[in-house]
């Protein structure tokens, strides 16, 4: 693979900063960015279209433990359900974010290496269906507040990936090919860095439509939109991804593609349902 002069060496620290004793890694920060933007864009809608503020309080807290446990979840059962799912340690490795040491039952702190994004969007749907029989608010209108958030969320997510030099894209001699330091001297595809901006460019068009078609909202839209263009988006990049995992390496389509075929078709007939409610 011939690496050319403009090919970008990404070699960042892990941990940018300590808190309390704890080291903040780039995609924790990422992740709390994220949320907190979601948090504050969240708020803004239910101000706008004039809902209690505690309702909105109790939602940050259901879609937080649910996109942390379905990511978890989804990753572990999904992606290595060998290493998660054959012994002690490694079921309480999948649900506490600490490691074992092989022969003893020593253990660190590591916060949760390895969450999926289908198992978020997963643990999300559920968070929202209690919140929702908990609140008597609609699923369809909580459904599209929430995906007008959503692929800003991700778009800081994909950042944290992309800090933490995971998820790598396969090697390329494009021009726009980084060398991922820690990982080898090959350069690739920024996969994560792609996901990122498309996610951005979304999250502004869901904006844009919001602003001109704000009456859409509980029309199940804004939901289908988020959910088919960012899983149509992310069954495509799946191309230039290396294989995350070792079963997917004689597989037509890896675990991730396959996870996004049925979001795509949900998203495709909510946006159907809307235009029939329309």
């Amino acid at each position: 693979m011939t690496v050319l002069p403009c090919h970008l060496i990404w070699n960042p620290e892990m941990s940018p900063f300590s808190f309390l004793g704890f080291e903040i890694r780039y995609y924790s920060l990422c992740w709390m960015i994220g949320l907190a933007l979601g948090y504050f864009i969240m708020q803004w809608l239910y101000k706008q279209q004039k809902v209690n503020e505690k309702l909105f309080e109790l939602l940050f807290i259901y879609c937080f433990i649910g996109i942390l446990v379905g990511a978890r979840l989804g990753h572990c059962i999904f992606y290595e359900p060998q290493q998660y799912l054959t012994s002690v340690k490694g079921f309480l490795e999948m649900l506490l974010p600490l490691h074992f040491a092989p022969d003893s039952w020593e253990w660190r702190f590591t916060g949760y290496q390895g969450l999926a994004s289908h198992g978020g969007t997963i643990g999300l749907f559920t968070a929202l269906w209690l919140y929702c029989r908990k609140t008597k608010l609609s699923f369809a209108w909580v459904l599209d507040n929430i995906a007008i958030t959503t692929p800003i969320v991700a778009a800081m997510i994909r950042l944290g990936n992309f800090m933490n030099s995971e998820i790598l894209g396969r090697a390329t001699e494009s021009p726009l090919g980084i060398i991922f330091a820690q990982v080898d001297n090959i350069p690739r595809h920024p996969a994560q860095l792609y996901e990122a901006i498309a996610y951005l460019i979304f999250f502004i068009g869901g904006w844009i439509l919001y602003k001109k078609f704000p009456k859409k909202v509980g029309s199940l839209f804004y939901f289908g939109y988020c959910l088919t263009t960012i899983f149509t988006f992310r069954f495509f990049v799946e191309f230039i991804k290396e294989v995350q995992v070792e079963f997917e390496q004689n597989m037509a389509l890896d675990m991730g593609q396959w996870l996004s075929i049925p979001f795509v078709i949900i998203g495709i007939a909510c946006m159907i349902i809307s235009r029939k409610k329309g």
